[in-house]
């Protein structure tokens, strides 16, 4: 092992020490060292994250958004158009574009595969089109027009109103929010091995993801990565959703737990009640509690720390939604959504179905209350 190189600064003082530290000497060791120590002091105040702190700025994450991430593989092998599908899909829904591209290549080489079932009818097993989803799955059948009764993952990616499963922008957004919903981008494993449940395609499908990336790995996307969000809490409207989005925030990573309201892990009423309590304010403890506390509000004037509401689960309904999470940005939710789940996370609830409305328990005249005496 070859001895590391020798600094300047390593071999100043060892000349200084050859001069047994003369005048001369310790006047230049002072005059060296001092502008570092300067320069070593306005490193360590600086509040922006650095590579020598750890964490991402903002120009990180925007630079990581937009970087060249694709290996030559991939430039070769996947059509240009699909590249495409795959790049803005997967980073509108928030999950691994070459992860997407390596499902689109396992299953039809990308729609390039003269196989039944591919551009028109169904294989041996039920599956059809480029991304190779069950008619039942998509929706129970092969076009749909989309709309609030749509019942699976049919989606329109070309905005004609209807979800084609033979359509490579149609299944490519399904695909997309097929893998978000069953643990993407976090556990990748157990959201391929639902997509086919068989641990080698779940092996094949990470392996060509490797290839397809520049670097070889497969990583969180920007826009899903906890350093990258650092604007939920800088836009808070008051200190009061200031404190709120805090606490929601720093519980993500943390196990679903039915009833919890942590310290360790949450359901999904139980993290939003904890979050109200730390702006020492008190709601409902359950979803199905804090469904009519909040003021309704529209779709699309929803603020962050209001809360979006899902017809989900057994004994659930329109009037009687059984899952809620906590709006940090528009499209955007903190959600700790069931055990199977993940943990919890920042989400998209843009393209989710039944949700069922959005509240706001900051204008309930009891928390109006809370809040006047507390100024008090």
């Amino acid at each position: 092992m070859t001895a590391p190189p020798r600094t300047p600064f390593r071999g100043l003082w060892g000349r200084v020490a050859a001069r047994s530290l003369s005048w001369r000497g310790i006047a230049v060791a002072l005059a060296f060292i001092v502008p570092m120590t300067l320069f070593g002091s306005i490193i360590l105040m600086t509040p922006s994250p650095s590579i020598i702190l750890g964490g991402r700025s903002g120009e990180d994450c925007a630079e990581a958004a937009t970087a060249v991430d694709l290996s030559e593989t991939a430039r070769s092998d996947i059509p240009s158009e699909y590249l495409q599908l795959y790049k803005k899909f997967g980073q509108k829904i928030g999950v691994q574009w070459n992860v997407l591209a390596a499902i689109g290549k396992r299953e039809t080489d990308h729609g390039r595969s003269k196989l039944p079932g591919v551009q028109s009818g169904t294989n041996y097993a039920g599956a059809a089109g480029p991304m190779q989803f069950l008619v039942s799955t998509w929706g129970g059948k092969a076009k749909i027009k989309i709309g609030s009764g749509v019942n699976g993952y049919a989606s329109d990616g070309d905005g004609d109103g209807y979800g084609d499963i033979y359509n490579p922008a149609d299944a490519i957004l399904g695909a997309a929010k097929m893998l978000k919903r069953n643990g993407a981008p976090d556990d990748l494993r157990r959201a391929i091995f639902v997509y086919n449940r068989a641990t080698w395609y779940v092996d094949q499908v990470l392996e060509i993801a490797k290839r397809y990336d520049a670097t070889g790995d497969i990583g969180v996307p920007a826009e899903a990565d906890p350093n990258c969000d650092s604007s939920y809490v800088a836009t808070a409207s008051s200190e009061v959703v200031r404190k709120i989005l805090e606490y929601a925030l720093a519980q993500r990573g943390k196990p679903y737990r039915w009833g919890g309201t942590g310290p360790d892990a949450f359901d999904c009423s139980g993290i939003i009640y904890m979050a109200y309590r730390n702006a020492g304010l008190t709601i409902p403890r359950t979803t199905f509690g804090q469904w009519p506390f909040g003021e309704p509000v529209q779709e699309g004037s929803e603020l962050p720390g209001d809360l979006v509401f899902f017809n989900a689960g057994p004994g659930t309904s329109a009037d009687h939604p059984g899952h809620v999470g906590l709006v940090v940005s528009p499209g955007k939710m903190v959600e700790a959504r069931c055990t199977l789940c993940g943990p919890i996370k920042v989400t998209t609830y843009k393209d989710r179905p039944n949700i069922v409305g959005f509240t706001r328990p900051l204008e309930n005249a009891d928390v109006v209350e809370q809040l006047k005496r507390a100024l008090t």
